[in-house]
């Protein structure tokens, strides 16, 4: 049974709710980039990064054709770092919610 890297990372973006998560992923990243934007947990982000061009790139620690074992290195390392990517797309939405609010208003008594 020959199971191929890309077959291997579609399977794993589909658990976790991570397919509906990469638009909140991709705001991150541009928040990131610009000058007063959001700060992340550096391991958070550079982790899943690192484990993504590993996937891709074709050279591996353990071999893929060594049965079993070449594919479960791959699995253990998006099994790592997907958790790691979602808690921190979830911080991101938090810190986005809290932008949005006005932080002059703590609270507020309707009068009449």
């Amino acid at each position: 049974m020959k199971i191929s890297k890309i077959a291997l990372a579609k399977e794993a973006f589909k658990h976790k709710g991570f397919i509906r998560k990469i638009p909140v992923i991709i705001r991150m990243v541009k928040s990131i980039m610009s000058k007063n934007g959001y700060k992340p947990e550096f391991k958070n982000v550079i982790l899943p990064a690192l484990v993504i061009v590993y996937l891709i790139s074709p050279l591996d620690i353990i071999p893929d054709w060594i049965p079993l074992i070449g594919v479960l290195d791959d699995l253990a390392l998006l099994a790592l770092a997907m958790p790691m990517l979602i808690s921190e797309a979830e911080k991101f939405v938090a810190w986005e919610e809290s932008l949005k609010s006005d932080p002059k208003i703590l609270e507020a008594e309707i009068v009449r």
